[in-house]
Order: structure tokens, then C-alpha cells, then sequence
């Protein structure tokens, strides 16, 4: 039988599809933004501003009371390159794409899978919206939590998602298993621990959620609430100790968060989270999102100032616990662009499956009498709106 000789075509595809099998986190986020991309050598730079939606505010009565227009935009960097470099024998290139795909390319794309996966992850630290069950095991009633709180937040209904670390998972299988539901379901869950699809969610499982140690924060912050002003980003703290570490959520007293739409109170404290290090004591510490008391953009609502406002933080100090994250896709976004293709080589190729773009390249190494070959994916990550999103903290 002759040999079936791997053209690089058929190998990138190959690559491509097992990698995007991989991703269940990149794969249920919003990926609209990849064409922009997906251009010879990305030539459209490597960021993209991505505009926001606006807001106004209501005026009642017959008198007419204009206002401005104020677009806001995150930038979305697609900067970072990952690899994985591989030296194929002779014997190699002679296999079959089948063989060649389990010996070769799965475990390659595997882990270089997971680390663009484990990169996109750390957007959890940008997501305030959370439940803290630090120490107990998850339940669905703490899944019924974060929908409320992605209620509030006007999320859309549709392509919800619950990424659950495999503990939580666990956790909610033995929870569910007396619940009423579609047959085909219940055997999923257990014959393969999956919950499907409940509570407005997608459940999914993913064994790569980091774990969140919480800084060494104590109950002795405060800061002064007497004079908020929109756009505000940072809160001086006058008094206490402990570090506080990026992702850590705080509440202030008397900060309450408001509906969206009509800027009513909810009633209930709104939660912000440390956008960078703190290392204690008293300075100035940076969080999101940032305070808006009146306008468009109103956010919270004093419904008390003091000049030493208590600051609480959610979780127990210098303490880890584990991560899972409910979303709606918009709430981050992730790209890939198109590398250059190099000349003078021994053969290329570039592949784009359902957004992502990857390049293999092979040459031939005269002094080792080797095939070196190289697959690159260049890509980015941002989250756009962390309001559509929330943080599940068990165990």
C-alpha cells in the first residue's frame, strides 16, 4: 500500500478542529470581533476599539431637556503569541492523518489548548458580580443566586452560560439528581456527571478554573463617602491592614447598586472589585466599576455618606477558594488574527475553524537532518461588560 504523504492543509485543519474542541470557556464567550482580524498579517493593527452600548436618562414633564451622546469603547489588543514547536522523523511524515492525529497533533494542540484557555480565565478577576460560599460546597440554590444577580443587571436571557470547576460540578449533580427533568438529561448526568442545560444555563465543566486567594485584608478599612463624584475609579483608605489582591470584592456601606434602566435603589450594597495590587495600610485603591451617583451612566445610590464609611471584603482572608463563573457570551470577548505566512520554507499553511486562526510552518534542518515545525495562534481577550457576569466562589 502506498504512503499517504500529510499535506499541510489537511494537517492544519486537523490541528485546528482538536483545538477548538478544547476550549469550552473561548468557545461560549462572544467571537464577532475575529473578522476585524482576520486579514493578511492582521494589518488592521493589533488592538480594536469596541464600542459600548449607550444610556440615557428620562425626562419627565413637557419641557424638553437635551443631552449629550457619550460613546464608550474598551480596546480589545490581540498581542499575545503561544506555540508549540515540534521535530517530525521521516517515519512521521509517512503516516496516515489519522495516526498522525492521535501520536502527534492531539497532545501538541492539547496544551497549547489549555494555556489559551488558563489566559482568557483570568477575566474572572475582572467580574464583581460574585457569591461567596468560601468553605461549603456548591448547591443550586447558590446557581439561582447568580442568575439574580445577572437578573439585575438586565443580562440577556439567551446563550447564558454556567463554567463550572469539576468539585462545583460534582456538587450540583448530587444536588439536582431528585430534581424532575428531561430523561435524556438525567442520563447525562449519570453516566457522564453533566448537568445540560437548567436555570436559563449551559452547564459545562472545565478542570482549569484557578482557585482565588483571597488578600490579607481585615475588617478595619474605611473610606469617605461624603463626596462621590461620577467616574470615580479609586477610594482613599485612611485606616487598616492586610493586602488586598487584584479580584478581591469589597462592598462600602451605605453603597447601594440601582436598577439599570430606572436608577431605583435595589436596595442591596453594591459590589466592586480590586482592579490592582494594594499592598495595605492607608493610599489609594484602584476598583471597577467605577462609581456613578447621577446621570446616564448612574450606578449606585447613597443611600448613606460618612467619612469613615466601613469597607468589607468578601471571603475570608489570605484564604484560597474555588472559582466557577456564570456568563452571558458578551460579557468578554476573544480573537485570533492571521500571522504572516513566511517564505522560503519547506511548506506552510493557515487555517481559520469557527475563528480560529492558526499557522503551521515546517523547515528543513540541514544540520540535524530534522523536520522542525512550528504552530503559532496569535490572539487576545477583554471583557466587555462584566455586569453580564458573576463569580461562583465554593468550597
Amino acid at each position: 500500500m502506498p504512503n499517504t504523504l500529510l499535506t499541510p492543509t489537511a494537517v492544519t485543519r486537523k490541528a485546528l478542529q482538536i483545538l477548538h474542541q478544547k476550549l469550552n470557556f473561548v468557545g461560549k464567550i462572544n467571537r464577532e470581533y475575529d473578522d476585524s482580524f482576520a486579514k493578511s498579517g492582521a494589518k488592521i493593527g493589533d488592538s480594536l476599539k469596541v464600542r459600548l452600548p449607550n444610556q440615557y436618562t428620562v425626562r419627565t414633564g413637557a419641557n424638553l431637556s437635551t443631552q449629550d451622546t457619550t460613546e464608550a469603547s474598551v480596546t480589545l489588543q490581540v498581542a499575545t503569541q503561544k506555540g508549540v514547536d515540534l521535530t517530525f522523523s521521516s517515519k512521521e511524515l509517512t503516516m496516515d492523518l489519522d495516526d498522525f492525529s492521535s501520536r502527534i497533533i492531539e497532545p501538541a494542540m492539547s496544551v497549547l489548548a489549555a494555556n489559551i484557555e488558563a489566559d482568557a480565565m483570568s477575566m474572572y478577576k475582572d467580574v464583581y458580580q460574585s457569591i461567596w460560599n468560601g468553605g461549603s460546597a456548591a448547591t443550586y440554590n447558590k446557581v439561582l443566586d447568580s442568575r439574580v444577580l445577572l437578573q439585575r443587571s438586565l443580562a440577556p436571557s439567551s446563550n447564558r452560560t454556567a463554567n463550572l470547576n469539576s468539585l462545583d460540578m460534582a456538587d450540583l449533580v448530587k444536588d439536582t439528581k431528585t430534581l424532575f427533568n428531561d430523561q435524556a438529561q438525567l442520563s447525562k448526568q449519570y453516566l457522564e456527571g453533566y448537568m445540560g442545560r437548567a436555570a436559563g444555563f449551559d452547564f459545562v465543566e472545565n478542570t482549569m478554573w484557578p482557585s482565588h486567594t483571597r488578600g490579607a485584608a481585615n475588617g478595619s478599612y474605611t473610606t469617605n463617602t461624603t463626596a462621590l463624584t461620577n467616574g470615580q475609579s479609586t477610594m482613599t483608605v485612611a485606616t487598616g491592614s492586610g493586602a488586598m489582591n487584584v479580584g478581591d470584592v469589597f462592598t462600602i456601606a451605605g453603597i447601594n447598586s440601582v436598577h439599570p434602566e430606572t436608577k431605583v435603589s435595589t436596595g442591596v450594597l453594591q459590589q466592586f472589585v480590586v482592579t490592582a495590587a494594594f499592598a495595605g495600610g492607608a493610599g489609594s485603591v484602584s476598583f471597577a466599576p467605577a462609581i456613578y451617583t447621577s446621570g446616564a451612566l448612574q450606578n449606585v445610590v447613597a443611600a448613606s455618606t460618612s467619612a469613615t464609611a466601613a469597607v468589607t471584603f468578601a471571603g475570608t482572608l489570605s484564604t484560597a477558594v474555588g472559582t466557577s463563573l456564570v456568563f452571558q457570551k458578551d460579557a468578554f470577548t476573544f480573537a485570533t488574527a492571521d500571522l504572516i505566512m513566511p517564505d522560503g520554507v519547506d511548506w506552510k499553511a493557515r487555517e481559520v475553524f469557527d475563528g480560529i486562526s492558526m499557522r503551521m510552518v515546517r523547515q528543513y534542518a540541514i544540520s540535524t537532518d530534522t523536520m522542525p515545525c512550528r504552530i503559532d495562534v496569535l490572539y487576545g481577550y477583554k471583557t466587555l461588560r462584566a455586569q453580564l457576569a458573576a463569580r461562583l466562589h465554593n468550597n
